[in-house]
């Protein structure tokens, strides 16, 4: 579906991670793996540590924190807020919906309509999409989107496959109105018949949380796993990954009436540097205008990838101009989406360390 969006523009956006940061070559105890084989997954993944919330932080508490130092900053006032979008796939609850109880703890008014988005990889996008819709019908002039994740819960620490690229974060972005900003373009799509590529089988209600789904064994690929960890099909994923972005790319290229020499820099998830690299060896997008540090750092941090992308690289750039630039998130569902709009001068645009009080 493409779609265009008239006189709303993105004016901040602060990251959140855990202080706690943790290095692959510590990690490697808890893999069975060979020297070599670590070494080579190491540099072809581009994995050299991540940062992992504590147990007993969630990922609303990742943005509840962003979100509070913005209000203390005077970045925004409660009373600008129409709205929270709370996007997430680890949610504190399986009800109430998480952006609720947000709302509440930070005394909003009860006139801010409050709304949980069960999206990931693509999330970002499809959060700000909800974030445009909603400008549309709120008297209030911002709408706050909170993305986050703690999807290190989902995964055994022994999976020596995802549990390295594995990471924590959560994000806060400030949508408003604005009188004449130039048009913002999207495309999205999905196909729920691939929705077993990347699943957490078990602990909802199709396969109740009970003894036997919470048992971890180990698989034929050597992965220890449990029904309620991700499960996740590499090769279905990475062919996904190389079929379906890069027509798209270019669909929202010829929409928006750009080309690759007309956008600034590409703002990608990051699942792992090599299909980064193999994204933009296909698209003919020279390296320097897409960022692949980002797992490496901090982890594949799911529809906060993005975020962090833009708040890590291009923080200094996107606090002073204006910038082209085209997004692009893809995973789970299966959903993929892109856009392509003008980002900046930006008012707030920095990653922050969260620390447990």
């Amino acid at each position: 579906m493409k779609c265009i969006f008239k006189n709303k523009k993105v004016s901040a956006i602060l990251s959140v991670v855990p202080k706690q940061e943790y290095h692959f070559d510590d990690e490697c105890q808890n893999y069975s793996l060979a020297p070599e084989k670590a070494k080579r997954l190491k540099k072809m993944m581009g994995i050299d540590r991540h940062r992992i919330a504590p147990p007993e932080v969630c990922s609303s508490d990742l943005c509840l924190y962003g979100l509070q130092q913005l209000l203390k900053s005077g970045a925004l006032r409660k009373e600008e807020i129409g709205a929270l979008v709370f996007v997430s796939q680890t949610p504190d609850h399986f009800l109430p919906p998480t952006s609720n109880i947000i709302q509440g703890k930070l005394g909003l008014s009860q006139d801010v309509i409050c709304l949980d988005l069960n999206q990931g990889c693509a999330g970002f996008l499809i959060g700000l999409m909800q974030a445009f819709l909603l400008l549309e019908i709120v008297s209030q002039p911002k709408v706050v989107l909170l993305n986050g994740d703690t999807a290190s819960k989902l995964l055994d620490k022994r999976n020596h496959i995802s549990y390295p690229l594995a990471g924590d974060a959560g994000s806060v972005t400030i949508i408003e109105r604005s009188e004449g900003a130039k048009p913002i373009f999207m495309n999205v799509k999905m196909d729920g018949s691939r929705y077993k590529a990347l699943i957490v089988p078990g602990g909802a209600f199709r396969i109740p949380s009970s003894p036997e789904s919470l048992k971890v064994l180990e698989t034929d690929e050597g992965i220890m796993r449990s029904q309620e960890h991700i499960h996740m099909d590499g090769a279905a994923i990475f062919n996904f990954t190389l079929e379906e972005v890069p027509p798209q790319l270019e669909e929202i290229l010829a929409f928006s009436g750009d080309s690759i020499d007309s956008i600034d820099f590409f703002l990608m998830h990051q699942p792992n540097e090599f299909i980064l690299k193999q994204l933009a060896i296909k698209m003919k997008i020279p390296p320097e205008k897409v960022a692949s540090n980002i797992v490496g750092i901090y982890g594949n941090c799911s529809s906060v990838s993005i975020p962090l992308d833009i708040t890590h690289n291009y923080h200094e750039r996107l606090q002073k101009e204006t910038c082209r630039v085209c997004l692009s998130g893809f995973g789970i569902g299966l959903a993929w989406s892109s856009m392509v709009m003008d980002l900046g001068p930006l008012a707030v645009c920095k990653v922050m360390d969260y620390e447990v009080s």
